[in-house]
């Protein structure tokens, strides 16, 4: 029988749900009792504030095509309205799978533990005295009630804030008969109380914001009878569009930001837990928002789950949560602490959240402080609010030396962030330039020149991940310090690309999109399809977030078939198939979903022995393959290599306890394979830093509850 073809679009079909099999693998940590029960709510918050960004970017990305080009076809082979089609269907059963392991899984199993999130009908007196007096004192002078009349349009909704339609019968002192009014929960609000002891004993009962407002809002409209109270959002549209011939990107940007908060609605989430307004009701809601009835999901509780996630914070119940886990260092960096002497005597790999992130810091730093110190050269994707890194580049500019940061604009969701960075760059000296017009610089480099003697040395960190030090603390990523001639002349060619013009020298060792990186893996998948026909091993590994890229899955597809073992560790979409007969049966992926988010990017070719190891910043996808600038850099050093083999493959490959393996249908089922239990995170945890087990012994001064 002839292998099956599979088209672009079986490959971009697949990509389409590729997300939500991801949320639904999360969403099985938030059920899986052998995580501890705190963690497991944690991961319901995830998976919630997931579906907003999806909501936000492609979503709201089809709409916007389905409206104005219904008829085009997307490069996929699909229209828009076949896209949302399927990720509508998809969502709908996630949603009604979050809000049952919310309702019947975690609330009951956190009751046991005597922490409760109370729903409003199960309140006593004292606990409905407090609520109300809370209302009245604390919310009733903020909040203002809009009433929908010709007098009163409809008011600005803004993006994922919590509203509340409230349906209204009778007529007003001026003779209004107002239908509904809408009340806005402002940002500012908590939206979760937890209740003073004397009001819940030995228990910590927490109650929600929308069932304060929910109950207590008919004491905004006196004389009226209130028919219904339904919590809601909506979500709106988050990409950013510029005009090409903006002539200050950062001003342009700053406008843009202004505009988001009022962009195009893609999506109404009401909350009907308690009751539902009738058909003519909901749809008055969703014709304000220009949305059809497609675009309504049903909240099977809180409208905004994610906010749940204060709670972990506000519990100090060590024993349902992870045990305390201390990141290690690499060995050259206990035996020398002085960085730069480290770095001198040769390369280190830093393996984060297992081994710490401080190094990086203290390079920087020693960049602002060293006298020694001439320039400092750095992209910044995604640093965060409080970045130690980014106050380091600007000492160092204040220092009076050489600070080139490339700052990048259209971090999604960072955007305002890296404004504000940009800004206090400047105002030290820095130079700050916003990559190239067109493409987002997602590379992660780091470059210090310093004068030692009579000559410059400089030295180099290269990532997987981003300059972020929280994200540092739970993403798995690689980093790279070296001073290596070579990779340094490379890396001093990539920001000369990026900071000026004209065309650059060709780079020695490291790979990069858009020019190199793509035609290179092509290049090496179809050596290793070359090795296995002429009866050779061949073998490819790689792990990495996303594989979505057409043209590598047919590669990998033709390599299978040629008898090229390949295994793949991808963490979220992946919309290659494995196990197809014919096709794709000599290709495994995996997904690895821990306690922290799998995030390294690795590729392996076997190469006749000669073993091909890449590090990248770039997933396999066509983003990253050709509208962004990504460094992959290959590794040469023996050590350094059997390092990440060890640390960022096999072990993976080995995990039988948080895996779970793709069939050629593209479902996911946990990977149950026979023999010693092993977690890849749990082995590289004990291995590379300390894990403090919690233990009431050395805990005394636990709360009662």
């Amino acid at each position: 029988m002839a292998p099956k073809i599979l088209t672009d679009k079986d490959i971009m079909l697949n990509r389409e749900i590729g997300l939500i099999h991801f949320y639904q693998r999360v969403l099985a940590k938030a059920s899986d009792k052998n995580v501890p029960l705190l963690e497991r709510l944690s991961y319901l918050c995830i998976v919630s504030k997931n579906c907003d960004e999806l909501f936000e970017v492609r979503v709201a990305r089809l709409l916007k095509l389905n409206k104005n080009e219904p008829n085009t076809i997307l490069p996929d082979g699909l229209t828009a309205g076949e896209a949302l089609s399927i990720i509508r269907n998809a969502v709908v059963a996630l949603y009604d799978d979050i809000y049952r392991v919310y309702r019947e899984s975690l609330i009951p199993e956190l009751e046991q533990e005597n922490i409760f999130i109370l729903d409003s009908n199960k309140w006593n007196g004292a606990q409905q005295d407090w609520a109300f007096n809370y209302f009245i004192q604390e919310l009733k002078p903020i909040l203002t009630p809009i009433g929908i009349d010709p007098a009163h349009p409809f008011p600005r909704v803004p993006n994922k804030n919590l509203h509340f339609a409230v349906e209204l019968e009778g007529t007003d002192q001026f003779g209004r008969d107002s239908k509904m009014a809408i009340v806005e929960a402002p940002r500012i609000l908590n939206r979760i109380l937890c209740l003073p002891q004397e009001l819940s004993g030995n228990k910590k009962i927490f109650i929600l914001l929308q069932d304060i407002i929910k109950l207590h809002v008919g004491e905004f409209f006196y004389g009226l009878k209130v028919q219904g109270c339904y919590p809601f959002r909506v979500t709106r549209a988050a990409d950013l569009t510029l005009k090409t011939n903006a002539k200050n990107l950062r001003f342009a940007l700053t406008q843009e930001l202004q505009n988001r908060q009022d962009a195009e609605c893609s999506r109404l989430e009401l909350d009907v837990s308690s009751s539902s307004p009738d058909n003519q009701f909901v749809d008055l809601l969703l014709k304000q928002f220009n949305l059809s009835p497609n675009d309504l999901y049903l909240a099977r509780g809180p409208v905004n789950l994610s906010r749940l996630m204060d709670i972990e914070n506000m519990v100090q119940r060590p024993d349902l949560k992870f045990p305390q886990f201390i990141p290690g260092l690499p060995i050259k960096l206990k035996e020398e602490p002085d960085i730069f002497k480290a770095m001198d005597q040769g390369d280190i790999l830093i393996h984060t959240p297992y081994q710490a992130f401080d190094p990086v810091v203290e390079l920087t730093k020693r960049a602002a402080e060293d006298p020694n110190v001439l320039a400092v050269k750095m992209t910044v994707y995604r640093t965060g609010n409080d970045s130690q890194l980014a106050q380091n580049l600007i000492k160092a500019a204040r220092a009076g030396k050489q600070v080139v940061a490339s700052v990048e604009l259209f971090a999604r969701f960072e955007e305002e962030i890296n404004v504000e960075l940009a800004n206090q760059l400047e105002a030290a000296g820095a130079h700050v330039v916003y990559g190239v017009m067109g493409y987002k610089v997602h590379s992660k480099m780091l470059l210090v020149v310093r004068k030692e003697g009579n000559h410059l040395k400089q030295y180099v960190h290269l990532g997987t991940g981003n300059y972020h030090q929280s994200t540092t603390k739970v993403y798995t990523d690689f980093g790279l310090l070296t001073t290596n001639p070579e990779i340094i002349r490379d890396v001093d060619n990539i920001f000369a690309q990026i900071t000026g013009v004209g065309r650059s020298g060709k780079l020695s060792l490291l790979l990069q999109s858009p020019f190199t990186l793509h035609p290179t893996l092509i290049k090496n998948i179809e050596q290793e399809t070359a090795n296995a026909l002429a009866g050779h091993k061949a073998e490819i590994m790689a792990k990495m977030n996303s594989l979505l890229e057409p043209q590598i899955i047919h590669a990998l597809y033709r390599a299978s078939q040629a008898g090229v073992k390949i295994r793949l560790i991808i963490r979220g979409s992946c919309a290659l198939r494995p196990g197809i007969i014919g096709v794709s049966d000599n290709i495994q992926v995996i997904s690895i979903i821990g306690r922290f988010l799998e995030h390294h990017r690795i590729f392996y070719f076997f190469n006749l022995g000669q073993e091909n190891l890449y590090l990248s910043s770039a997933d396999w996808m066509t983003r990253n393959f050709f509208r962004r600038v990504e460094t992959c850099v290959p590794i040469l050093e023996p050590r350094i290599k059997r390092q990440i083999m060890a640390e960022g493959l096999r072990i993976y490959l080995r995990d039988n306890l948080e895996s779970w393996v793709m069939d050629q249908d593209g479902n996911y089922s946990r990977f149950n394979r026979r023999g010693p239990k092993v977690s890849a995170q749990q082995t590289l945890m004990k291995k590379l830093g300390t894990i403090i087990p919690y233990s009431a012994n050395i805990l005394p001064n636990l709360p009662a509850f």
